[in-house]
């Protein structure tokens, strides 16, 4: 008869990896970067869950309620992700590709 290990899997969380401003920032950029619009949206919910979901809402000035309905959808408003960038103290700043 063989011997089963049993083996405990946790759902993985990025937002518990996001410990301070600067990794925030490197994850955003990167992902802007690399990723689609969808992914982007969806990294700027794991941060905002990685900050709080109200404290971001709050220094956002928009209800947790529309937050939540922001960053689950495929189309945001720019202004209201300025607004969520801003909260977060994240610029965005264009600059010129390179090849």
């Amino acid at each position: 008869m063989s011997e089963q290990n049993n083996i405990e899997v946790t759902d993985f969380d990025a937002a518990e990896f996001l410990e301070n401003d600067e990794l925030i920032a490197l994850y955003l950029a990167e992902t802007l970067k690399n990723g689609n619009d969808e992914e982007f949206i969806q990294a700027l919910n794991t941060v905002a869950r990685a900050k709080g979901m109200n404290d971001i809402a709050k220094k956002a000035g928009i209800a947790r309620e529309s937050l939540y309905q922001t960053l689950s959808s495929n189309k945001p408003r720019f202004e209201t992700v300025r607004k969520i960038l801003n909260a977060l103290n994240i610029d965005l700043i264009p600059t010129v590709k390179t090849a």
